[in-house]
């Protein structure tokens, strides 16, 4: 501690008997350091008393009217005092969880000096920054609590790992099962015999002890009844842990039908939300910087990608029709004015581009950037069908706001639920070291992802750190629609008994009747439609997933059926199948008045007809 001259040893007859408690004083005319003292009061308690120097500068003496007016004032139980930044940060000191700027300032070097400049520019610029606090933080800033934003999203999110287990598990036995489309035993045969005991790390899973399709069952409605017990708070991390263990199995068991965005970033979540359980402050910050990653990237590969649609701002003219699932109300917002749909776009690019900075500013920046992101995932849920993802980045919008800011909004009565700071037993310090060392590991190999999404090569040793923990999902690479679709093609599996009169297969929600209306599936994922709008842009030889669907089509098998809306072989398999390739577009308002969604050419034959062994 030092004097105000900047000499490091104050003499003890400069100031009055030794207090019992350290003293802040302060200019009591000043609005901005009325406004700091308030609020650091607020931080440490009764640890530290801050007075203005109006009221107690007769008292010391030794300390001139022009130096309480200049800096503010710290002054120790045994007389020693200090000034500007370093008495800051030894009021600072006393709060829980704040001490690292006072050992910053004693330790790193040329810290101190930087902050005591700074503070000097800031006093002398105060009614600027007076204005400027209240702006960001309100006339009344209280220190954040987290108590209840953490309760409501680990309960809400409890549901989003409910919808993900249930839609899973109401589809397993067709995808995964054994007669499924790709079998899971095939799976861990290949994987045993080509990794040996690497396969434990390399994809972990609880299926290596049995891969049955009763295990598959238990697995996702054991889930099922897990995220249940999140949701009304029982043994939540327990709970989350057991959850995700469970999840990232089914993220290698489900192979392509599991290697979506949407279940990497369920997995992240769902690790963060564990960090969450048991240290606040970094769980808030991880699910943050989660938050800010997603979008962000999301509107840089957009620019990457080269896509002129994108920049030209015209991507929304054609998203509404070719994206995956649309909604029954994408028809009418792909009918919006062009000069309209490029002012969206031009706003998404703002939205994913520049809000997410403010996701680290102070409080009120960091609401407007929460009310951004929601307007967007409001805007898509909406219009298109993308099952539990666009819920789940509105609940990640909830760590931007604090408790005092929920309450406004939250009926009291589910408030009171929230336990408050004091119920929570303290981590001991092996645990925050411990959630500190994965705070940083996380932070680490997600900017060597993004680095990669950029299209740079990292370091060779910062590769293989990430490489090391891939395996357990908690760090992914995010960005959606690089490339806008201009068109939409859609594969129609048929079925015919003589090769001649063929009968259609029906989805239950990719397009296929042009009579029938979008349909709505939030928060269900109906992982074959999906697969389906992602084999019109491939190759067919190149997917086995889609000649095994072929071929279980030929055999009726019940569980690939199920997944369809209608099988018009019900009582008989048919003896060929075949893929027609259509390109569709919505129909027009006087044809959708009469019952018609949709319009579709033929553009030929995407997959050649298969038929049953002997015919």
């Amino acid at each position: 501690m030092r004097e105000t001259s900047g000499n490091p040893s104050a003499s003890a007859d400069e100031t009055p008997a030794a207090a019992a408690q350290p003293l802040l004083v302060y200019d009591g005319d000043c609005g901005f350091c009325g406004y700091w003292a308030r609020y650091w009061q607020k931080l440490t308690g009764d640890r530290v008393d801050y007075r203005p120097y109006q009221e107690v500068g007769a008292r010391y003496p030794a300390i001139a009217t022009a130096e309480f007016q200049r800096a503010v004032q710290f002054i120790a139980p045994d007389g020693r005092r200090a000034s500007g930044a370093e008495a800051s940060f030894l009021a600072l000191s006393h709060a829980p969880g704040r001490g690292v700027w006072l050992a910053l300032y004693r330790n790193l070097p040329g810290f101190a000096f930087v902050s005591e400049r700074a503070y000097a520019f800031v006093a002398a610029h105060r009614p600027a920054f007076f204005r400027l606090s209240l702006l960001l933080w309100g006339r009344n800033r209280e220190p954040p609590r987290y108590d209840l934003v953490a309760f409501l999203f680990l309960r809400l999110f409890g549901l989003i790992y409910l919808a993900a287990f249930v839609s899973f598990a109401v589809r397993a036995e067709g995808l995964i099962g054994s007669r499924g489309i790709l079998p899971l035993t095939e799976l861990v045969d290949a994987v045993a015999f080509r990794l040996g005991p690497e396969r434990f790390f390399l994809v972990p899973m609880a299926f290596w002890l049995n891969d049955s399709d009763v295990a598959i069952q238990a697995v996702c409605w054991a889930g099922a009844a897990l995220s249940l017990l999140l949701t009304v708070n029982v043994s939540p991390r327990l709970s989350l842990v057991l959850l995700y263990a469970l999840y990232l199995s089914l993220f290698y068991a489900g192979q392509v039908f599991m290697s979506f965005q949407w279940d990497s970033f369920l997995l992240e979540t769902g690790f963060l939300a564990l960090i969450l359980s048991v240290a606040r402050a970094p769980g808030i910050w991880l699910l943050r910087w989660l938050l800010f990653r997603f979008m962000f990237m999301s509107g840089v590969v957009k620019l990457l990608s080269g896509d002129p649609n994108w920049r030209n701002l015209s991507a929304l003219s054609y998203h509404f029709l070719t994206q995956p699932l649309p909604t029954p109300l994408a028809w009418y917002a792909a009918e919006l004015p062009q000069g309209l749909l490029k002012f969206a776009t031009g706003g998404t690019f703002f939205i994913e581009l520049f809000l997410p900075f403010l996701i680290f500013c102070p409080r009120r920046p960091r609401f407007v950037a929460a009310f951004g992101i929601l307007l967007l995932q409001i805007c898509i849920f909406l219009t298109g069908n993308y099952n539990w993802f666009n819920l789940q980045t509105m609940l990640l919008c909830l760590p931007l706001f604090d408790d005092a800011a929920l309450r406004r909004i939250v009926p009291r009565r589910l408030s009171e639920l929230a336990p408050a700071r004091a119920e929570h037993r303290a981590t001991r310090r092996a645990g925050r070291v411990v959630v500190a060392a994965v705070a940083m590991l996380i932070v680490f190999c997600s900017l060597v992802r993004m680095d990669e999404r950029l299209g740079h090569s990292p370091p060779a040793a910062a590769q293989a750190v990430a490489g090391f923990i891939e395996p357990l999902q908690i760090v992914s690479a995010y960005g959606l629609f690089a490339v806008m679709t201009t068109n939409r093609r859609e594969i129609v599996i048929e079925g015919s008994y003589d090769g001649a009169e063929w009968r259609e297969y029906e989805f239950r929600y990719k397009p296929g009747d042009v009579a029938r209306a979008p349909r709505w599936n939030i928060p269900h994922q109906p992982r074959l439609d999906w697969q389906m709008w992602f084999a019109a842009l491939d190759d067919p030889w190149r997917l086995r997933w889609f000649s095994r669907f072929l071929q279980r089509l030929l055999e009726n098998e019940p569980t690939v059926t199920a997944l369809l809306e209608k099988n018009p072989f019900a009582d008989k398999p048919p003896t060929y199948v075949r893929a027609q390739f259509y390109v569709y577009a919505y129909a027009t308002g006087e044809e959708k008045a009469r019952g018609r969604w949709w319009d579709r050419q033929l553009l030929g034959l995407y997959f050649p007809e298969v038929h049953v062994r002997g015919e």
